[in-house]
């Protein structure tokens, strides 16, 4: 059976999402700079334990899906996991294992009531309604899955009538179950059984026996709270979650990713780095920027505005409420209610928090009637807007309640939307390479079942996205039906330093709010046209897209995004005169300097090696005489003393070219 087929063909169980390709690099490729010089000269002890992380390059996906033998050079050591996608007979075992832990927590815990147990990206988990679960507990449940494994026991299908289904069902005390039958609209009901011990409702796939699993390649990881069907109203259950691989090396790589991931993680090393925080005392889901973290946003402003000054957009501010009229004309109160906060009553008027940027940018471009010669109009703004988010899906800063959106707005005629869309491809892209990202998914989702706009407009859209991305010389995948019901879309995937990919750039046509607007405007004709309109971003969510940069760069930011790019460290304080001045000229420079000091030399190196800062010029009393600075570089290791002017002149140039010193 296909894998696309098999993405969807379980009848109880919700479509996990696509998977991510994992690139494992062991170890990460590590930077040690040489300090004979500092030794020598200011007796100074630099730790060797304090080192800088490069992105490591990685691999694209195997085409045949398998796993590629460790690749084993000087530096690092490369191992390709396999996905879900990519092999099918992973996908079966995880699913296989979901089964096998059910089955392993009814036999230890008897009043266990099972709901659902799906794969997932790198495992599976289950919902259990039961009682809270401990570390020690899930050892207990690692064991009984070790016995039933190693009994080897054959996974059948069974074809049943819904009566038959509903009786067994009934029989064994199975509520949850129950509620997933009613829901299931095919007939016949299939069922899995292991042996003659235990069965579920499932349409599969599983491995013919409990023995294909190797239960060295299996881990519980951990246990967590989740509501039935995702609503806070309902029972919360213990969600169990578990990985699972071919062998036991599958296993160790994906350890070790876990491990890398762990010291990446945006969260930790937000707090770390000093960078963002989230305050309990404000609420949930809502970021409050350090003034680090404010200058590489600030530093990512800046840059996104002028590189869109230059590809001809004009820039906007607009409010963060409005009158609730507008968001029923949008139509965002009948679609997406859910995910809007509660209107404000002001004097006498309902108003409400923005959950989406579109309907401003209509309201600025109807201010007049345009013309055809007005076309391309192009808008774009960096618009913070306002989501509602249950608390427990909320995730440092990536699932938040409040963000900034690269937010753009394209309106133009029907033959300008390749061109447009060829020029959106090409600014993704240059703004993309900046951050270091030059490795993307992209797919091209078309028309579905239920879709607003003719066939003609749809499919001359669609055309000219696909005619775009063909220009472009870009790989991409067709997901059929997969468009939103206003227009085609592309949709692009960054990938990380760990080979993760993240959602990013997304470019949508769109025939449903230009029609409930009625924006329009005057053709050669003299005659009044309905234009189309394009929304597009580039970075999606500022704080997300800063969160993946942390990750990505492990808080170890190029020279040009760092908060703080050079940091000044007198041997003694009575060097601190000249390292003010020398302090003065570097931000006269424009460069982002500090001066630390009150501390013996080593332990001011090893705090700023602790904080990531990409330059230190160490001044001592050689220094002062000679006027210059003895600079050393967390990716470049000792770089020698130098006039402070030659030192800011090689900040500037590697700034510009985004290149490390």
């Amino acid at each position: 059976m296909a894998t696309a087929s098999l993405l969807s063909s379980s009848l109880f169980i919700s479509k996990p999402p696509s998977p991510s390709s994992l690139f494992f690099h062991l170890p990460v490729k590590q930077f040690l700079s040489s300090s004979a010089q500092f030794r020598q000269r200011y007796g100074a002890v630099v730790s060797a334990t304090s080192v800088a992380t490069e992105p490591a390059e990685t691999p694209s996906v195997p085409q045949n899906g398998k796993v590629e033998q460790a690749q084993l050079t000087s530096e690092t050591e490369k191992v390709v996991l396999p996905t879900n996608e990519s092999n099918e007979q992973l996908l079966r075992i995880r699913h296989t294992c979901a089964h096998v832990m059910a089955m392993a927590v009814q036999k230890l815990y008897p009043d266990a009531k099972v709901t659902i147990g799906p794969w997932i990206e790198n495992g599976f988990y289950y919902d259990f309604d039961m009682e809270p679960l401990t570390d020690k507990d899930l050892k207990r449940i690692k064991k009984e899955m070790d016995r039933i494994i190693g009994r080897n026991l054959p996974l059948v299908r069974e074809e049943v009538s819904r009566d038959e289904a509903k009786s067994r069902i009934m029989a064994i005390n199975e509520p949850y179950k129950m509620e997933i039958l009613e829901s299931i609209r095919e007939d016949p009901i299939t069922i899995y059984h292991i042996g003659e011990e235990w069965w579920d409702l499932c349409a599969g796939p599983h491995v013919e026996t409990t023995g294909k699993i190797n239960k060295k390649a299996v881990e519980l990881e951990s246990v967590a709270g989740a509501y039935w069907r995702g609503d806070e109203k309902k029972p919360m259950l213990q969600r169990i979650y578990g990985t699972a691989w071919e062998n036991e090396e599958q296993l160790k790589a994906y350890v070790h990713f876990k491990e890398e991931a762990k010291r990446r993680d945006h969260r930790r090393l937000g707090q770390d780095l000093d960078l963002f925080s989230i305050q309990d005392e404000a609420g949930g889901g809502l970021v409050f920027w350090h003034p680090k973290g404010s200058i590489v946003r600030h530093t990512i402003e800046d840059f996104w505005k002028k590189s869109h000054i230059e590809h001809g957009y004009d820039l906007l501010y607009t409010p963060h409420v409005a009158k609730a009229d507008l968001w029923k004309i949008s139509g965002h109160l009948d679609f997406y209610r859910e995910n809007m906060y509660d209107q404000m009553n002001i004097e006498d008027e309902l108003y409400q928090l923005r959950p989406m940027n579109c309907p401003y940018h209509i309201l600025v471009y109807q201010r007049k009637l345009q013309s055809y010669r007005d076309f391309p109009i192009r808008v774009a703004e960096l618009g913070t807007v306002y989501r509602y988010e249950l608390s427990g899906s909320l995730h440092g800063l990536f699932r938040v309640r409040g963000f900034t959106q690269d937010d753009a707005h394209i309106f133009c005629l029907e033959d300008q939307i390749k061109d447009e869309i060829r020029a959106v491809l090409d600014l993704t892209e240059e703004i993309l390479l900046q951050f270091g990202f030059n490795k993307y998914e992209v797919n091209l989702s078309t028309k579905p079942e239920k879709a607003v706009g003719g066939d003609d407009i749809w499919e001359k859209a669609t055309s000219a996205l696909r005619d775009a991305l063909d220009d472009k010389g870009w790989d991409y995948q067709i997901d059929e039906g997969g468009g939103a019901f206003y227009g085609p879309k592309i949709d692009l995937k960054i990938e990380d330093a760990l080979g993760r990919k993240w959602q990013c750039s997304t470019i949508q046509v769109d025939f449903n709010l230009p029609q409930r607007f009625d924006i329009v405007y005057v053709d050669s004709n003299s005659e009044k046209k309905r234009p189309i309109m394009i929304h597009r971003a580039v970075l999606g969510s500022l704080e997300r897209f800063f969160g993946v940069l942390i990750e990505h760069y492990a808080g170890d930011f190029p020279l040009w995004l760092s908060p703080i790019q050079a940091r000044v460290l007198p041997v003694t304080d009575t060097q601190l005169e000249y390292c003010n001045e020398v302090i003065k000229k570097l931000k006269t420079n424009g460069i982002r300097a500090e001066i630390c000091h009150g501390e013996r030399l080593p332990k001011l190196i090893r705090n700023a090696e602790k904080q990531k800062i990409p330059l230190m010029a160490v001044i001592g009393a050689k220094e002062v005489d000679a006027q210059t600075v003895t600079v050393r570089s967390r990716f470049g290791g000792e770089l020698g003393t130098m006039k402070v002017d030659d030192f800011i002149s090689r900040i500037k140039s590697a700034t510009e070219s985004r290149t490390t010193m």
